[in-house]
């Protein structure tokens, strides 16, 4: 079995409509796949009807902007109630902080010289739920400044660079809480492949383990072979689901394609069984697989 935790559709930053998507996993040899839109759950239906279609199973799932000690985090949710009103709420607050920061690096981007509009950026990214930076960089691409996405964040969009503005984010810990309220289950995505690492060490691992986290995504092409073999001794050491993932964004982002890291199926057992396990202690009517 064949099973990919982690791919975004052109819903947030994604290339690929939520279906396209699903059919293009089935057509990769996976058996699983879980789709995990910024912030967002709006690609849910078209992805299980898909699923449905070509004998798929999908799990259903969210990767949510969350902030730790300062550093930014992103916490992989899976199978949570979307109508719980405390996680709604959280996550409409992030979609408006996104949209807030898009005309902020707007004008950063005029300062430097490079004439930008919201409606360029909205054709870009299709006007999906999470407009983010790979939208904006999918417009200079466009306008021609740049010649791929990489570049763009290279000179412009990432931390440090000259149009960076900081995004709105929920609090990591509270959202590990809101999750499992939801009946869902939340695992850390590449947490040592960023920056993120530096308020991510094993200790802290550990104390979010005891506060409700249920998983790291271990094997993503962020984190090399040593990175990859030090995370799973951690995730055995706090007993920790060890996830594989592509984090896959169709043609937004090189070298992710569906499947290229998997899930042991074992794993994938611990981790519904916990979803299992959260969605009991709830009470919330949280969403089934679909199974193919």
């Amino acid at each position: 079995m064949r099973i990919d935790l982690h791919a975004h559709s052109s819903v947030s930053d994604g290339t690929q409509r939520p279906g396209e998507l699903v059919r293009a996993a089935a057509a990769s040899g996976l058996d699983v796949l879980a789709i995990t839109d910024h912030d967002t759950t709006a690609s849910w239906d078209e992805a299980a009807q898909a699923a449905r279609e070509v004998g798929l199973t999908l799990v259903r799932g969210i990767e949510i902007s969350t902030v730790h000690r300062g550093r930014g985090v992103h916490l992989l949710a899976y199978l949570p109630d979307p109508t719980h009103p405390v996680l709604r709420s959280r996550l409409r607050a992030i979609l408006a902080g996104r949209a807030s920061r898009v005309p902020a690096i707007l004008e950063r981007l005029s300062a430097l010289g490079v004439d930008l509009t919201e409606e360029e950026v909205a054709s870009a990214s299709g006007r999906t739920a999470a407009t983010g930076r790979p939208h904006l960089a999918d417009a200079l691409v466009t306008k021609g400044v740049v010649r791929d996405r990489r570049e763009a964040f290279d000179r412009f969009l990432n931390p440090g660079r000259p149009a960076y503005v900081d995004r709105t984010a929920a609090d990591l810990v509270d959202m590990i809480t809101v999750v499992a309220d939801a009946g869902g289950v939340s695992v850390l995505a590449h947490p040592w492949g960023r920056s993120a690492r530096q308020v991510l060490d094993p200790a802290t691992l550990g104390e979010l383990r005891a506060l409700g986290l249920t998983g790291i995504e271990v094997d993503h092409e962020d984190h090399p072979r040593p990175v990859r073999d030090e995370l799973r001794a951690v995730a055995r050491h706090h007993d920790l689901v060890v996830t594989g993932s592509s984090d896959h964004h169709g043609r937004g982002k090189v070298g992710h394609e569906l499947g290229c890291n998997t899930t042991d199926p074992l794993e994938y057992e611990r981790l519904l069984a916990a979803a299992q396990e959260a969605a009991a202690r709830s009470g919330r009517a949280v969403p089934d697989l679909v199974v193919a």
